[in-house]
């Protein structure tokens, strides 16, 4: 017994001596700034249906926001989206888009029956919000400038790759986005924006580039990932970086979900932003 407490004792002596037991060290996070710039995303279905991804909307499953009682959701959206305060929004669209005549034009009372969620939630925040600027952060992913470089060697590279695949969870994955698509017609579009963007959604969105075509072969499907749509978010991402001049901007982004997925991701992991819970406004 007095063995066992000595060496308790001697145990205690070494932590004092070295001046830091193991509760005393300090967390990583400590290292860094406690002021960051707050980022908000919103990622939303696409309220005009371009239906250019792969997961199409049925037309008995669309919405009409400019229409009763979707008219209204879209307002309500939009007022909670306020609560946020944003001093800077940024919208899926590229600086061929050219959002800043389309920003004047909407202010002047142009362009309000555009269904389009970047006029329904980006123009009109920012216009409601006395804003003069939106910013345009979408960009392409490196595949589209390899294919310049070498279109015969893209061509072998991406063969099959066209979300096909017999996996077994790429089925349970289209049923899942399926019925997504149909939500926006059969819930409120807060309440249906909440659930989208919770963080179980967006990592399962995420897990949906990492099955089906992303087994392809050895490492080609990883390849593909990595040069497409990996590396198109990390250029989205590298342009929020550009757009953030304070830790004290707080930054609105609206985009499609699929792109919300990995943002997250990148934001949470990043020391430079604090990321924003859509669903944690008041």
């Amino acid at each position: 017994m007095k063995k066992a407490i000595l060496l308790i004792l001697t145990f205690l002596n070494t932590l004092c001596v070295s001046g830091q037991s193991k509760d005393d060290r300090p967390s990583p996070s400590s290292f860094f700034p406690k002021e960051r710039a707050k980022v908000m995303i919103v990622g939303t279905f696409h309220f005009d249906y371009p239906n250019l991804d792969v997961s199409k909307t049925l037309d008995k499953d669309k919405v009409d926001v400019l229409t009763e009682p979707k008219k209204s959701e879209v307002t309500e959206l939009v007022n909670y989206i306020k609560k946020f305060m944003p001093t800077k929004i940024a919208i899926e669209a590229s600086p061929e888009w050219k959002a800043g005549e389309k920003l004047r034009k909407y202010k002047a009372g142009e362009l309000r029956e555009k269904r389009d969620e970047r006029y329904q939630l980006g123009m009109r925040i920012a216009h409601e919000m006395k804003m003069d600027t939106i910013y345009s952060i979408d960009a392409e992913s490196f595949d589209n400038e390899l294919v310049k470089l070498d279109s015969a060697y893209f061509q072998k590279l991406f063969t099959d790759f066209d979300f096909q695949s017999t996996d077994k969870y790429q089925e349970i994955f289209t049923k899942w986005f399926d019925y997504e698509n149909k939500q926006p017609a059969k819930t409120n579009l807060l309440k249906h924006l909440k659930t989208a963007n919770s963080r179980e959604s967006h990592r399962l969105n995420y897990g949906a580039y990492l099955i089906g075509d992303f087994k392809l072969d050895d490492q080609r499907g990883a390849d593909i990932l990595s040069i497409w749509w990996y590396n198109r978010n990390l250029r989205i991402f590298r342009k929020l970086q550009q757009i953030t001049e304070s830790p004290k901007d707080r930054i609105l982004v609206i985009f499609g979900n699929g792109h919300a997925a990995v943002l997250r991701q990148l934001l949470e992991s990043s020391p430079e932003y604090d990321f924003i819970e859509f669903d944690s406004l008041k």
